[in-house]
């Protein structure tokens, strides 16, 4: 039988048809390489968030103001020479209170104290909001590294002797930043009288700007005690990067880039936050305003925002009006640790989160004054992620992002840069 030509033609273009729309098809739900690529050992389950060989890459767009970040700066305070710490003065406790943002700031203050009193400061139990809420300090924190740190320059007892617990300490109320001052005048008496003190340590003003006058080996104590002493515990700090991994997934659009913005509802409803204004610098900012002022500086609605609030509140629907991709910790953790972090008397572990996700992400927005905008911008500025940007009116339809960066940035007045170069 005489084979048509024709037929022949007609068959191979439309086999040839199949065999493109086959290989789009596999690009278009397998491939997806002209937006992320995970290495082959890579498994991303989005209900568990399960991210293993953490190497993904992105397209470079570049959507937004974003900004480059710069190199990370290294620890250049003075070595502190040894001492000798195999025998105690005495002893020094205290409890960490209120999440990791106070964490850092008490545990510096008791490490200067002890290295001042030659005393042996006895790990910390953790304190929740809730009276009788209680936690050891290894459920937090790296204990191991916490006390290799700190070796050679204060003796680290992990529990009182029983002799010693059998009495009763002396309790002294020591502001933040203790000074040598004030431990010469208030505190070393009370410890050659009772060598066994309770610290209370309180704050009555956020202060993390370097000191007009110095005392070096006090400034280097705490500056290791800030910087190099205090790490999450391993299985928390793999928490958090699965959640700063999602995050930077969502964020394809802008090239795995995302804005963390410290936005609580409890903090703007405290007295300290219906105050300002006026006269004062505005140091309060609800999720309408951060929602105009992220829009006005150049982000766009693609734009990914995390939000430390725990669960969603009606109040951030403005927010996400405008910035659709805005997610709660509930919206991102691992369904598996929802319970363990998220749960009522967690508090301290849901900061933990936030202080490492605010830490780790491209832009950050602390939408409140605190403790927890100036402990997080001293990490960020120690890794070298500068775009810290704090809000503010936008008069007109657009701004530069360089009009809002932080002044700890800006006029490098952080504690942080006089203890690394």
């Amino acid at each position: 039988m005489a084979v048509d030509p024709r037929q022949v033609l007609g068959g191979f273009l439309t086999l040839s048809m199949f065999v493109m729309l086959g290989n789009m098809i596999k690009r278009d739900h397998f491939d997806d390489t002209d937006v992320v690529r995970l290495t082959e050992s890579s498994s991303v389950q989005f209900d568990a968030i399960d991210i293993k060989e953490k190497t993904l890459e992105f397209a470079k767009v570049n959507v937004g103001p974003w900004m480059e970040s710069k190199k990370e700066i290294k620890p250049c305070w003075t070595k502190l020479g040894s001492k000798e710490v195999d025998q105690s003065n005495g002893f020094i406790t205290f409890s960490l209170t209120s999440g990791p943002e106070y964490h850092i700031s008490q545990v510096a203050d008791a490490v200067v104290i002890a290295r001042y009193l030659g005393a042996s400061l006895v790990l910390p139990d953790i304190r929740g909001n809730e009276l009788g809420q209680k936690r050891n300090f290894e459920d937090m924190y790296d204990v191991e590294k916490f006390i290799r740190a700190l070796d050679g320059v204060i003796r680290i007892a992990r529990e009182l002797p029983a002799e010693v617990a059998a009495r009763k300490p002396a309790v002294v109320r020591v502001p933040s930043r203790v000074s040598k001052d004030f431990i010469v005048e208030n505190i070393e008496p009370v410890f050659q009288t009772n060598n066994y003190l309770r610290l209370a340590i309180i704050f009555t003003s956020i202060n993390l700007k370097m000191r007009e006058v110095k005392n070096e080996e006090l400034e280097s104590t705490a500056c290791l005690a800030m910087f190099g002493s205090l790490e999450l515990k391993p299985e928390i700090h793999q928490v958090a990067d699965r959640m700063v991994e999602r995050l930077k997934i969502l964020s394809r659009e802008s090239d795995g880039k995302f804005i963390a913005v410290d936005l609580r509802v409890d903090m703007l409803e405290k007295k300290s936050c219906k105050l300002s204004g006026g006269t004062k610098r505005k140091s309060c900012y609800n999720a309408q305003e951060v929602a105009e002022f992220l829009r006005k500086v150049g982000f766009n609605e693609d734009t990914t925002v995390y939000v430390t609030q725990t669960w969603w509140h009606e109040s951030l629907n403005s927010l996400k009006e405008a910035f659709p991709k805005t997610y709660t910790k509930d919206d991102i953790i691992p369904t598996d640790k929802n319970s363990e972090y998220l749960k009522s008397g967690s508090g301290e572990l849901a900061k933990a989160l936030d202080f490492h996700i605010c830490s780790e992400s491209d832009v950050f927005v602390p939408a409140v004054s605190s403790l927890f905008y100036g402990n997080v911008a001293g990490k960020r500025i120690t890794s070298g992620r500068t775009q810290i940007l704090f809000p503010s009116e936008v008069i007109g339809s657009s701004a530069s992002v360089a009009d809002f960066i932080s002044t700890y940035v800006l006029k490098k007045n952080h504690i942080a840069y006089s203890c690394h170069c």
